[in-house]
């Protein structure tokens, strides 16, 4: 008797715990061993295993992982030039977080930053991400945590950073780019200076 089958699929389709194969050739083939037959009818696919290695998204390779670091000037346009001083931060991303849009490619962005007068940022918002050949152009709102330290009084410990990130591929996983931002509280504190800064931004895909 010849039994033929496609795409395995007498294989994967199952009565009970047996295949159907299985059952076929136990019925035909008495005394024969139902099982030896099905793995020669039935040889393990190596597609299978591959694709779900695809599927790992937290593989060494996948570059998921997108931090930043970043230096420049506190708040630049001070009229008084007291309270102007030099910041270092640091952000992060999360490829696998990206959602496309009608906006664009949008993600979860979090970072922080210190000024040299001990003023504090904790911030975390939105990114959108736009590729014109080797430019990024990355626009970004993120509310955060404000602390004056020694340095410039916001006004309220709840502020808001608008910021609009351009970036170059110098090469394979690294970008380097400048950003301007504006921080203020929307009116919502005592006072509302706000504050505009400039920096100098290397990111490194892990």
């Amino acid at each position: 008797m010849s039994i033929s089958f496609k795409n395995n699929e007498l294989c994967e389709k199952k009565v009970g715990q047996r295949s159907i194969l299985e059952k076929v050739l136990s019925r035909d083939l008495p005394g024969g061993n139902a099982r030896k037959n099905l793995k020669k009818k039935c040889p393990t696919s190596s597609k299978q295993v591959k694709l779900k290695e695809s599927q790992n998204f937290f593989s060494a390779n996948s570059n998921s992982q997108n931090v930043s670091v970043y230096t420049g000037t506190f708040d630049t346009k001070d009229e008084r030039g007291d309270d102007e001083t030099s910041l270092f931060g640091v952000e992060h991303k999360n490829k696998n977080l990206f959602r496309s849009t009608w906006l664009g490619r949008l993600s979860p962005t979090t970072g922080a930053f210190v000024t040299k007068k001990n003023s504090v940022y904790l911030y975390t918002g939105i990114e959108a991400d736009y590729n014109v050949g080797l430019v990024n152009i990355s626009p970004s709102f993120a509310p955060g945590y404000y602390q004056a330290g020694n340095g410039k009084n916001l006004g309220s410990a709840l502020e808001f950073k608008s910021e609009l990130k351009i970036g170059v591929d110098l090469f394979k996983n690294t970008n380097l780019g400048y950003s301007y931002s504006h921080i203020s509280n929307n009116d919502w504190g005592d006072v509302n200076p706000g504050t505009d800064n400039q920096t100098l931004t290397l990111s490194k895909k892990f």
